[in-house]
């Protein structure tokens, strides 16, 4: 499963469980490995300096948010070890559920389209897809509530971010099947994701 920021994965994903899907997250996956004792923090430190590390020992994602989007090339070495270290990782966590008997297991992958290694190692692809405008809404009040009303994102930002990914269009090429989670309240995506949900056997 993929889609842009904002445009509603977490939550589709978490029906998808609630359905019984086995649920690998590569987001989740990236902060455990650039967070504080996390995996990628030394090759990060080595990679890009002390700056890129908090007092605390975890990547400064606010720091190395603002040297990626002026730099390609910085992306691509940050890109080399995290993803590296998600692909790992995330190969690990669906093995685990296989053994378990999952009948689907969901790869939450943001970046899907943009990575090319993902793409032939899935059976199918569900894509999530909305406005722009909507991910904008979304990111801000999202960022809004989780630093307490006062948001480190500005519109600018948010607006990079989608720039920087995949287009609509590109992601929705690389789909086998998609949910439009525009305008719609949570019962009714919840219909959908049930009906999206039997093409992958829950």
């Amino acid at each position: 499963m993929t889609g842009g920021i904002g445009s509603g994965k977490s939550t589709v994903a978490q029906m998808l469980v609630d359905r019984g899907a086995a649920l690998v997250d590569a987001d989740a996956i990236s902060r455990t490995v650039t967070a504080a004792g996390g995996a990628a923090v030394p090759l990060l430190a080595r990679q890009f300096g002390a700056n890129a590390i908090t007092a605390d020992g975890a990547m400064d994602r606010d720091a190395m948010r603002a040297l990626v989007f002026g730099n390609p090339f910085a992306r691509q070495q940050l890109e080399a070890i995290v993803h590296s270290l998600v692909s790992v990782e995330a190969v690990r966590q669906a093995e685990a559920a296989r053994l378990a008997g999952s009948a689907c297991i969901v790869f939450d992958i943001p970046l899907l389209v943009e990575s090319g290694y993902w793409r032939q190692q899935l059976d199918q692809v569900l894509v999530v897809d909305c406005t722009e405008a909507t991910q904008l809404s979304r990111v801000m009040e999202r960022e809004a509530v989780r630093r307490s009303g006062k948001t480190g994102w500005t519109p600018d930002t948010v607006k990079k971010v989608i720039a920087g990914q995949a287009s609509r269009a590109e992601r929705l090429a690389a789909a086998d099947a998609s949910i439009y989670n525009e305008g719609l309240a949570l019962e009714e995506l919840r219909l959908i994701v049930t009906q999206a949900g039997r093409r992958f056997g829950l």
